[in-house]
């Protein structure tokens, strides 16, 4: 699904053209291990997943740990970065090769100007956004890393056999030998 598909679906009109639209849109393609966006630099894009896996990671004193993976008919970028204008904290980087559509932060805001159906898109899009990392927050204090992996798995489970290990158990908050533990109970 491109992103004018996407569009449309969300507010339910027209597929409108790339020629029509109130911003430039650039179709760009990442190889497995490119980065987006490094720690310290401002996020000036905004991207829309067609195909592949994203991560976002953050350092911590000992190590780097997963915030969040981003799949195809997302958006995904540093966000905090993005709208503040401000160098970020986190690395963002392609876990598999990616096909992403990007918008241009000025672009965005200069259109948001001139257009209610694109500010639409962009409040569903950020309510979307805050739920999501709501439920990722809610899901950390009150659940088992086994029932994460399990409602991980049923919500993408094309994507997980993509995800080496080991970024699955940082984005789990555990060792990978508990991830192997936790998959060999599963499937026994």
């Amino acid at each position: 699904m491109t992103f004018l598909e996407f569009y449309s679906t969300v507010l339910n009109i027209p597929i409108p053209t790339y020629e029509d639209f109130f911003f430039p849109v650039k179709k760009v393609f990442f190889k497995k291990g490119a980065v987006f966006t490094d720690y310290g630099e401002v996020e000036d894009s905004l991207y829309f997943m067609n195909r592949g896996i994203a991560e976002i990671v953050i350092k911590s004193y000992m190590s780097e740990k997963v915030i969040d993976f981003f799949f195809e008919k997302e958006f995904f970028c540093c966000f905090t970065s993005f709208l503040n204008q401000k160098p970020g904290d986190v690395r963002v980087s392609a876990l598999m090769d990616c096909e992403v559509e990007i918008i241009k932060h000025e672009d965005l805001a200069q259109a948001y100007e001139h257009s209610l159906d694109l500010n639409k898109f962009g409040r569903i899009m950020t309510e979307h956004g805050y739920i999501r990392k709501s439920n990722r927050e809610k899901a950390l204090l009150t659940k088992t890393a086994e029932e994460r992996y399990v409602e991980m798995f049923k919500g993408k489970p094309d994507y997980i056999s993509n995800i080496p290990v080991n970024k699955i158990a940082k984005y789990l908050g555990i060792h990978p030998e508990s991830l192997s533990r936790i998959r060999k109970k599963l499937n026994s």
